[in-house]
């Protein structure tokens, strides 16, 4: 027999339907909170309830299903004659709050059936046989239209008519006055019917109904004063003996009288008569002593709690049509939000009124006068602005999505440690996104993708790192130290890498340009003609086919956990233990694998700076650890390890945003807008606070005083966010190690001496607190043309020797983000028309021309180092919008740095250390001896102080 009804998808395809369901679900969410917002007018603060059926009037978790004996086209799957299955059962009102009984409503019924452990069928039907919504569409829109109070709901109406027209508004109203006006007697002498079909089997189509089995007791008159008497009446006729409902299907007939996708149409008796498929049994018992019954009352709380969704189930019973489709992203966004695992919010009108205004108006000033040019609290709320722009037009989701939704068995709670601290591989940051940022998670994009195949070699990756990427000579960046350098691939590791092919598989390859006559891309290898680089590998069926740019999945978390210090997964992890602490040799070292290399949680592209920041945020996991345990002495090595773990990684991310970024990016405003994003804007700063106050009150309190935000889009990191850390002239050729103390110098040291297996040994012999020394008062190199690091051009890593500025070109031109002048535009910028607007020297201006022939073919990372940073930046403004966009989204999106930073989580003690700490204490805690060289008015990202007895030469002079 063959299939005879067919699905379609709203916006012609699967996908399309999709981001539709999504933008619903949001509205559901804000359906609850106006319930909530309605709920709250008592002066009671209630919790966020169910958007609709919020109240049970009963529940059990004895109840049976027994199936009947079925003809042999309805026996399928676990429908089979005479087979029983254990069910619960949750009658309700239908509102989305706790009305009583008497007040008009319709009624639903909820049932589980459960076939065993990994096989359940969530049942859902209400008291009138058809919806009063055509779709998912139509029953979103009414739903929200008739929410809040009058004037919003006449409001709401005069909407609905606009956009449906106004018979359709009065259908909908009509069924919904005739279903809600009906008086109940009981909720087990209703029928109730599924909205919408479902599949039974490999060929039929069924909707589905409950309703008394024939002969039950009619129930009593409806009581007009009595809140709970459903309840009560249920609970008198359990007394009395056991009640049975019949479960029946109605076969799909045509198009016309049985329709699919059309939610509005009845399934006439006369069209498709019932069929008895099961009976369902509620035993008699005693509920009135029941009540008094404490475990009693814990399972009906557990039953109230269950998130039910016809989507539990199993593809031979797979729902269909658009409004069941929609049900599954719908009925997910409610649980979540009920359930504490999912967040939504609603700006203040004030916001949203004055938002605009103040974006717009910032639109056309700064056509005129460049934000950071204007007063410092006007530059801040500038930038609030640009947040509030770049938050709408520049999240862009590329995680593969199920389209059509699938079915799958109930979902399994997040289990409960992970609600405590955080998973290695990311996972249950989002407890109702698991996967969401976990190890293998899409890279986003800030903007949408250009990929250009005919372009790959244009120009010549190699030409372009050969004229005007290769450093000529040391450009330091004067208000900085090296430690900033270290830091920040310090952090790149924690956030980002993506897998990479090994040589000799599936190879990008580098045609040499006319004039290098070879190169060895082998260690030891014979000179080729042409370079060769390692491929990314991307996601599974996303590798960039017809012309789409291609999806890399992130091989460590994308969250700020601090997994280069504490690996990716258990098994690393354990591996780096020792009991609650990290594994560190007595002299307080990382330990060494047999190749000489630091045992730690990520160490590829190693060097000194990476091996200093990893040993120094070591020893103050376990120095942590001490703290924690002489505070909480009961605790077990588990609990003081993943709260110390906590509390560095939050450490990590405070240090990033209130001091690393302000120091390379130094004006007032930053360093003010970067400490408002984790403490709030100061007390005092009236100005500030009140312009915050009109256009996004969320920032008046610091990012970690808040919930949970994704923005619209789940939390990645991006492709362009990738592009833009592309900070690698950062890094010096030469190097001077001195002795912090007598002002000797211990070594001068190029590149290839201090990285690698020669790290572990040089860190021991000069002594941590030499390195940091050195470092402090060493300055890297700026971001800008003509000053990639000479050692990088010819870096040698896991037996392959590669160009890391060809590299870099080759990458993200094969990810597809925009060239230059694109991404700038993309970010709201106005685009380059001539070679004289770029902001640099005439001679760099003729070597851009005479490489790139047009200024729409500039490479992105080309055209970031060529632009004049705004004045105290050490990098340039059209990156910053990058920065502006993520830097508050990697806080904002994290549940740990936001719902869940707060004492029950980290500790009370653990709070404290993080208000407390800055780097410049962990350097102190670690290398006390280092206290008068530290810049007393600035950050540790600052350059040092120098003693007069030192002679220090820069790092960057030539051995």
């Amino acid at each position: 027999m063959d299939v005879t009804w067919t699905e379609e998808y709203a916006g012609g395809s699967p996908e399309a339907e999709r981001l539709e369901f999504a933008e619903m679900a949001k509205e559901i969410l804000d359906l609850q909170l106006t319930a909530k917002q309605q709920a709250d007018g008592d002066g009671v603060v209630h919790g966020v309830q169910r958007a609709f059926h919020a109240r049970s009037t009963f529940v059990t978790t004895e109840a049976e299903l027994r199936f009947l004996d079925l003809p042999a086209d309805l026996a399928a799957g676990f429908a089979r004659s005479g087979r029983r299955y254990p069910t619960t059962v949750r009658f309700s009102n239908a509102a989305g709050k706790g009305a009583p009984d008497f007040e008009p409503d319709l009624r639903g019924v909820a049932l589980r059936v459960t076939v065993d452990h990994d096989e359940q069928h969530d049942l859902l039907m209400t008291n009138f046989p058809t919806s009063h919504a055509r779709d998912a569409r139509q029953f979103v829109a009414f739903a929200v239209a008739t929410a809040g109070g009058t004037p919003a709901r006449v409001a709401g109406l005069a909407a609905l008519v606009a956009r449906f027209g106004p018979f359709e508004v009065a259908r909908m109203l009509r069924n919904v006055l005739k279903a809600r006006g009906k008086r109940v007697r009981g909720v087990a002498s209703e029928t109730y019917w599924s909205r919408g079909a479902i599949r039974w089997g490999s060929t039929l189509a069924v909707r589905y109904l409950l309703r008394p089995e024939p002969g039950s007791d009619p129930g009593p008159e409806p009581s007009a004063t009595v809140p709970d008497y459903l309840s009560r009446e249920m609970a008198d006729r359990l007394t009395r003996g056991d009640v049975r409902l019949e479960l029946c299907v109605q076969r799909y007939i045509d198009a016309r009288r049985t329709p699919i996708e059309d939610t509005a149409v009845e399934w006439t008796e006369a069209a498709s008569p019932p069929v008895p498929v099961a009976i369902l049994t509620i035993p008699r018992r005693r509920l009135d002593a029941a009540h008094d019954d404490a475990e009693a009352l814990v399972r009906a709380r557990g039953v109230d709690d269950l998130s039910f969704n016809p989507w539990n189930t199993t593809d031979g019973f797979r729902p269909l049509g658009n409004l069941n489709r929609a049900r599954k992203a719908a009925y997910d966004a409610s649980a979540a939000h009920r359930l504490g695992t999912r967040w939504a919010s609603r700006p203040p009108v004030r916001n949203v009124v004055v938002g605009a205004a103040v974006r717009e108006t910032f639109g056309l000033l700064n056509r005129l006068v460049e934000w950071h040019r204007w007063p410092v609290p006007v530059a801040l709320l500038n930038l609030e602005a640009f947040r509030l722009v770049l938050r709408r037009a520049n999240l862009i989701d590329t995680e593969p999505h199920e389209a059509p939704p699938q079915v799958r068995p109930v979902p399994s709670l997040p289990p409960e440690d992970t609600r405590a601290h955080r998973t290695f591989v990311g996972t249950d940051n989002d407890l109702s996104e698991p996967q969401m940022g976990a190890i293998g998670a899409a890279f986003g994009r800030n903007l949408a993708p250009d990929l250009r195949p005919d372009l790959f070699d244009e120009p010549n990756p190699i030409t372009v790192s050969d004229r005007l990427l290769a450093r000529d000579s040391f450009r330091p960046a004067p208000s900085l130290n090296l430690l900033a350098a270290a830091w920040i691939q310090f952090q790149v590791h924690d956030w980002v890498h993506h897998a990479r092919s090994p040589l000799g598989h599936d190879d990008v390859r580098v045609p040499l340009p006319e004039g290098v006559p070879s190169w060895v891309n082998v260690v030891g290898g014979d000179p080729e003609a042409e370079m060769r680089i390692g491929g990314n590998i991307p996601l599974d069926g996303h590798g960039g086919d017809a012309g789409q740019a291609p999806v890399f999945g992130n091989t460590v978390s994308h969250w700020w956990d601090g997994s280069e210090v504490y690996g990716s997964d258990p098994i690393s992890a354990e591996k780096l233990r020792d009991g609650p602490k990290l594994r560190l040799t007595a002299a307080g070292y990382l330990p060494e694998d047999v190749s000489g290399m630091e045992i730690t949680g990520f160490n590829e592209s190693w060097w000194l700076g990476l091996s200093t920041m990893h040993t120094l945020f070591a020893r103050e996991h376990n120095l942590l650890c001490d703290e924690l345990r002489a505070q909480y002495r009961s605790w077990s090595d588990d609990r003081v390890y993943h709260t110390a773990r906590l509390v560095v990684a939050a450490l990590i991310a405070k240090i990033h945003t209130v001091e690393w970024t302000p120091a390379i990016l130094g004006t007032r405003a930053i360093d003010l807008g970067l400490h408002s994003n984790w403490n709030g804007p100061p007390a005092d700063d009236l100005l500030s606070r009140l312009g915050l106050w009109l256009v996004d009150a969320h920032s008046l309190t610091g990012i970690p005083s808040t919930k949970p935000d994704h923005h619209g889009v789940p939390f990645s990191l991006t492709e362009d966010f990738v592009t833009v850390y592309r900070m690698h002239p950062l890094l010096p050729d030469d190097y001077v190690l001195l002795d912090h103390e007598h002002g000797g110098v211990l070594g001068r040291y190029t590149f290839p001496e201090i990285q690698g297996g020669s790290t572990d040994e040089l860190m021991r012999s000069t002594g941590l607190e030499n390195v940091l020394f050195s470092f402090g008062v060493a300055n890297p190199g700026a971001i800008s043309l003509h000053n990639f690091p000479r050692s990088l051009r010819t870096f040698e890593r896991d037996g392959e020797r590669v160009d890391l500025a060809v590299a870099d070109l080759v990458r993200t031109r094969r990810r597809g983000v925009p060239r230059y002048n694109d991404f700038r535009a993309g970010l709201h910028k106005p685009r380059i028309r001539r070679w004289e607007d770029f902001p640099s020297d005439p001679d760099t201006i003729a070597e851009l021309r005479e490489v790139y022939g047009s200024v729409d073919r500039v490479d992105t990372m080309v055209g970031l180092f060529a632009e004049t940073p705004p004045p105290g930046f050490g990098f340039s403004d059209t990156a910053f919008r990058i920065f502006i966009l993520m830097a508050s989204r990697r806080l904002q999106s994290d549940r740990f740095l936001t719902a869940d930073f707060r004492p029950e989580v980290y500790s009370p003690f653990g709070m404290d250390w993080i208000a407390r700490t800055g780097m410049k204490e962990i350097v102190l805690r670690h290398c006390p001896e280092l206290a008068t060289m530290l810049p007393p008015d600035a950050s540790a990202f600052a350059p040092w102080r120098i003693p007069a007895a030192h002679a220090a030469p820069q790092a960057g002079s030539r051995r």
